[in-house]
């Protein structure tokens, strides 16, 4: 009776350090959104003086499917510097950054009209503070995401992002993808659970 013989043992890989890194970043970004989260839903209801969520916010349904989107085209975008297709590498990444910028915009269009016609500042109650200071911190974080994306865009179009950049610019869509699902908890507690 012979042994069954033992399968190689394939060596261990440790994770990059940029994952690593990045992972570690979204992790503590999470916790800051998070208390964040909290605090909107504590206070909700709780002002004193008006304008309420359901009287002045409107539902970002179009902003909310670019963003998504943008998940979309950053993830295909990666997938096309893997295989060195440059033209669509560039193509879907401008379309990341065109569909980000899309959502900033609208965000601040919804913000002018919040603080120009209902009267909702930061200031104002409650509400006006939580959401400012909610929707503020991932606006904040869509216009970080943005710069890197824009700089990714300007070295691609200059023909210095090659198919050996693919590693670091996978990183980066992790924290992209990473806005992305923050922007649904943001939505949901806002815009759904908040009116």
């Amino acid at each position: 009776m012979t042994l069954p013989q033992a399968m190689p043992a394939t060596p261990w890989t440790p994770p990059s350090k940029g994952r690593v890194a990045m992972f570690s970043f979204i992790i503590a970004e999470t916790s800051i959104f998070t208390i964040f989260v909290v605090a909107y839903l504590f206070y909700l209801g709780k002002s004193l003086t008006g304008p309420a969520p359901r009287q002045v916010l409107e539902v970002p349904i179009f902003n909310t499917i670019c963003l998504l989107s943008s998940s979309i085209t950053i993830h295909l975008a990666v997938h096309y510097l893997r295989q060195a297709r440059y033209a669509a590498f560039k193509l879907t990444w401008f379309l990341t950054f065109a569909l980000g910028a899309i959502f900033l915009i609208g965000t601040g269009v919804e913000w002018h009209k919040l603080i120009t016609v209902d009267g909702l500042t930061i200031s104002t109650n409650l509400f006006g503070t939580t959401y400012y200071s909610l929707v503020g911190l991932h606006a904040s974080h869509v216009t970080g995401g943005l710069i890197a994306l824009g700089i990714v865009l300007a070295l691609a179009l200059a023909g210095k992002v090659t198919e050996k950049h693919e590693h670091h610019l996978d990183v980066l869509s992790l924290y992209w993808h990473f806005v992305d699902a923050v922007w649904v908890v943001v939505f949901t507690v806002v815009y759904v659970i908040g009116r």
